[in-house]
């Protein structure tokens, strides 16, 4: 079995990476403006990218469910890989949970989505302000919940290849001349 992902499971990791953090910096950015068309326009493109990243989390399950990760490298303890097995089965939930709760929320609000100005979604719950805003709170919760999650993710990778001295980020991301699956302390002495 190779010691890397796919080329596909790769580029879909680093889109699905790069789409959260323009989310959530977005997401973070308009909440504060005052109600104008720019601020509108700011959500509708939060909305297209909220539903671009919930079709893409899908496709990247369907991958994985026909492709078989990596091992982790040898030697990893029994907890550490449970910890990275629940990690990512939590990060698929919340990447799964933070669109679908916008999607309601927008919905419970009275604002359909169109996907890119030319699909209508269709809305998931009657128009209920009370709905919208405890969905509203739950959208939040969500995204505060994926952020530390998808945090706590980053600085395992980090210490699992810098302080561990495994070359765990091969896996996902291996530059030329690298070959993965092997440690940074074999790599070094080359």
């Amino acid at each position: 079995m190779s010691a890397r992902y796919t080329r596909t499971a790769q580029a879909l990791h680093w889109l699905m990476a790069a789409l959260l953090i323009g989310l959530v910096a977005l997401g973070l950015y308009m909440h504060g403006l005052p109600l104008s068309p720019l601020k509108l326009q700011l959500y509708s493109y939060h909305k297209w990218a909220g539903v671009t990243a919930f079709l893409l989390v899908l496709a990247r399950l369907a991958w994985r469910a026909t492709h078989r990760p990596p091992d982790l490298p040898a030697g990893t303890s029994q907890a550490v890989r449970r910890a990275a097995q629940v990690g990512h089965r939590l990060l698929y939930a919340l990447m799964l949970a933070v669109p679908l709760s916008g999607w309601l929320m927008s919905s419970a609000k009275g604002f359909q989505t169109v996907w890119f100005g030319v699909l209508p979604i269709p809305d998931l719950v009657a128009k209920d302000a009370v709905l919208g805003d405890l969905l509203r709170a739950v959208h939040e919760y969500l995204n505060l919940t994926l952020i530390v999650v998808a945090s706590v993710h980053v600085l395992a990778a980090l210490k699992r290849q810098f302080v561990d001295r495994t070359a765990i980020l091969a896996r996902m991301w291996s530059p030329r001349g690298r070959t993965a699956g092997t440690s940074l302390s074999t790599e070094y002495r080359s």
